[in-house]
Parts: structure tokens; C-alpha cells; sequence
């Protein structure tokens, strides 16, 4: 009688117990519920988005800075924040002409047949 009573405890125990866990996981697939869900990874994704931007924005700053440093441009405090200015002596080596090779240069193509 006593084994009875125990199995009888047991499996009452157990049916209890998968009752509450198919009752919580019905309330987890309700819409309203999935509906909080979504709205919650929709809003993790979007911080994790905004952190990227920003560290790729921190990126690309850094690496102008270094590739500004290594051509030797420097802001002009004259200028607006986008427009950097060529320094002088590279300014005009790209403007003085070497006189030994000439100005117009004619390539015809039909030499090459």
C-alpha cells in the first residue's frame, strides 16, 4: 500500500510539473509575447549597429589623421573642416614644368602595324 501511495505521489508530482513547463512555454509563443520579443533583438541589434558605426567612424578619423600625417597635409584654419590644402613645395612640383621632355606629345597608333 505504502509503494502504491508513493508512485501514486510520484507521478502526480510529475504531471504537475509538465503542466507548468507546457503552460510556460504556451505563454512564450503567444503573439504578444513574441511580438516583446522581436521588439527586444530588434532594439539589441540596433545598439550593436550604433557601436559599429561608431567604431568604424573612429576608424576611418584615426586613418585620415595617419594618411594626412604620412602625405603631409595639414588643415588650414582658413578652410572649412572637410577641405585640406596641398602643402607649398608639393603644390609646386606638381605645377613646374620639366623642360626637358615637351608639352604635346603625339602617339599615333598606326606606327604599331
Amino acid at each position: 500500500m505504502f509503494r502504491r501511495a508513493f508512485w501514486f505521489t510520484a507521478g502526480a508530482a510529475a504531471g504537475v510539473w509538465a503542466t507548468t513547463k507546457v503552460n510556460r512555454q504556451l505563454k512564450k509563443l503567444t503573439p504578444e509575447s513574441l511580438a516583446a520579443q522581436a521588439a527586444d533583438k530588434a532594439v539589441e541589434a540596433g545598439h550593436r549597429l550604433k557601436d559599429f558605426a561608431l567604431d568604424v567612424k573612429a576608424g576611418m578619423s584615426q586613418r585620415e589623421d595617419e594618411l594626412n600625417d604620412a602625405l603631409g597635409l595639414h588643415q588650414d584654419p582658413d578652410r572649412p573642416d572637410n577641405v585640406t590644402a596641398l602643402p607649398g613645395p608639393r603644390r609646386l612640383r606638381a605645377i613646374q614644368h620639366d623642360k626637358t621632355t615637351p608639352l604635346h606629345v603625339t602617339y599615333n597608333r598606326n606606327e604599331d602595324h
